[in-house]
């Protein structure tokens, strides 16, 4: 008598199995998907720029930045408020309780001329403040293939 395996008569050969095992696939996918959620939002900057390095107190994150307007007329607003430019560092000040190292940022209509723009920053930091940065809106998509004309430097453009 023969002892029959349930092989069919195949016993020393081997069976390939013809299913892919996809759990270790899953497992790596998940580990890249987490890596990538966590290192995401610390690439901010697409451009890499070698900053000086300075002995500056780190900042109060406590207190909300100041924010200066500028629309495409030239009109000038802080925080809702419309402000003359003469006016301006008086309102910062007092905003501000006299502290030049309030952070302040100024926004700029993309269609009002730089000179507009450098001017109220002038300003600002004629006043005293130390911490003017300039706010832009990110873009979705990649950068456009051609570069703007170039824009006249005097009064916004209409």
């Amino acid at each position: 008598m023969s002892v029959n395996s349930g092989r069919g008569g195949r016993r020393g050969r081997y069976r390939p199995l013809a299913e892919i095992n996809v759990t270790p696939l899953v497992d790596v996918m998940l580990v890249l998907l987490i890596i990538f959620m966590v290192t995401a939002p610390l690439m901010t900057s697409g451009v890499s720029v070698d900053l000086p390095k300075t002995s500056a107190q780190q900042l109060n994150s406590d207190s909300e930045p100041l924010t200066v307007s500028i629309k495409a007329d030239g009109s000038i607003f802080l925080q809702d408020e419309a402000v003359e430019i003469g006016d301006l560092v008086t309102k910062l000040q007092a905003i501000s309780k006299n502290n030049p190292d309030r952070r302040i940022f100024v926004r700029g209509d993309k269609d009002l001329a730089y000179g507009r723009i450098m001017e109220v920053m002038g300003t600002i930091t004629q006043g005293g403040f130390t911490k003017v940065a300039l706010l832009a809106e990110q873009t979705g998509g990649p950068a456009p293939a051609a570069a703007p004309a170039a824009k006249p430097a005097s009064g916004p453009r209409k």
